[in-house]
């Protein structure tokens, strides 16, 4: 499991990235790298990957509901500098809070997965950037959606339990993220993971394998864009 300082190495890789506006009147949300607390039955740095991926797929699949914002990873990175470097701190509430203050984000999301060979859990937490209360834990706690087949609509559960848990209505009809097939998502957190390293050859090789299994996957293709940018 990573330590605050870090996220911060890891999201700084990203710090280059072109800003996104935040939508005028929508509740703005920060969406921090999920911890594995425990997984089996894949290789280590497919687990350390899903850290940073399933943090983006969540964070994609909150920016799709027309009333919710997601902060860009250039801002999340700046956030996080506000952890003590070193420290060996995760992040906890009254961290989520700073950060959410940080980015001007309303609510911050935190939160954990775990994968036993195959059964697979997201425990998220929404925290209230204002107070530092955790609002609301939230899981794919139905056993009957919790096979890592399904993770793309596992993660869309979540983060419709997560937009809910902020007041937000129901997303509407065709306003979820497209589902991505498992190994897409596995391909593009390892991306994520090698660009975090500087390996920009080989993370160019993992986004264009999340391109070949899901070939309208617009965050694989930006990333794919910007490791082969000069």
């Amino acid at each position: 499991m990573r330590t605050a300082s870090g996220w911060i190495a890891v999201l700084a890789t990203f710090a280059a990235a072109s800003p996104a506006l935040p939508q005028e009147g929508a509740a703005r949300f920060a969406v921090i790298p999920l911890e594995n607390t425990g997984s089996y039955g894949q290789d280590k740095e497919v687990f350390e990957a899903l850290e940073l991926g399933l943090a983006g797929m969540l964070a994609r699949a909150v920016d799709r509901h027309p009333a919710a914002d997601v902060v860009p990873r250039s801002e999340l990175s700046q956030a996080m500098r506000v952890l003590t470097p070193g420290s060996g701190r995760r992040v906890d509430a009254a961290d989520a809070a700073r950060i959410g203050k940080e980015t001007g984000a309303r609510y911050t999301v935190t939160g954990s997965f775990a994968d036993f060979y195959g059964k697979f859990r997201i425990n998220a937490r929404l925290v209230d950037a204002r107070s530092g209360e955790i609002l609301k834990v939230v899981s794919n706690e139905d056993p009957k959606l919790q096979d890592r087949a399904q993770l793309a609509a596992i993660i869309q559960h979540v983060a419709q339990k997560i937009t809910g848990a902020a007041g937000l209505p129901p997303y509407p009809s065709g306003a979820a993220a497209p589902p991505i097939a498992t190994d897409a998502i596995t391909a593009y957190s390892r991306a994520l993971l090698h660009e975090s390293r500087g390996d920009r050859a080989k993370a160019a090789d993992f986004y264009q394998s999340a391109l070949t299994s899901a070939p309208g996957f617009e965050e694989a293709s930006s990333g794919l864009a910007r490791v082969r940018s000069p």
